[in-house]
């Protein structure tokens, strides 16, 4: 399973705010981990068809929580030690909520796909790949990890 960045441009919820909840919800699923690059705020920007301030916010407020920090020569980082406390995995899962009563997705149907998320924890951590719902490029920035197990 890969771990993604996706924004639907047509959600009430900001694009900032989805992005923060994700990279929060991907360190607490254990898919990110400490020393693990996120890509440039440039390139994820691009790639999310984004303006380059929107992903900047998104990366300023999880520094502030603790969950990435920044890097000379070697850009944002997953936090060591980043903990994702009940208050921000609260905060993710409201996110969540209002994105599936955007959707028009029942309860059920938003149980199932965290259900799906959870078991999908147990396939092994693999790269970031951004995806955007609405438009963008269809390029990939990867984060970086350890060398690939080739």
């Amino acid at each position: 399973m890969t771990a993604q960045l996706e924004v639907d441009l047509t959600s009430g919820v900001p694009a900032f705010e989805q992005i923060r909840a994700q990279v929060v919800a991907h360190v607490a699923a254990g898919r990110l981990v400490a020393g693990d690059r996120l890509p440039t705020i440039r390139a994820l920007a691009t790639d999310l068809g984004l303006a380059a301030g929107t992903v900047a916010r998104a990366f300023r407020e999880l520094e502030a929580e603790g969950v990435v920090e920044t890097r000379r020569r070697a850009g944002t980082v997953i936090a060591e030690g980043a903990s994702v406390p009940t208050d921000i995995a609260r905060r993710a899962a409201e996110t969540y909520v209002a994105a599936v009563r955007a959707a028009g997705l029942t309860d059920d149907e938003a149980l199932v796909l965290v259900h799906g998320a959870l078991l999908g924890r147990e396939s092994g951590r693999q790269s970031v790949t951004p995806t955007s719902t609405g438009s963008g490029s269809s390029s990939t920035p990867n984060v970086d990890r350890t060398p690939s197990r080739t």
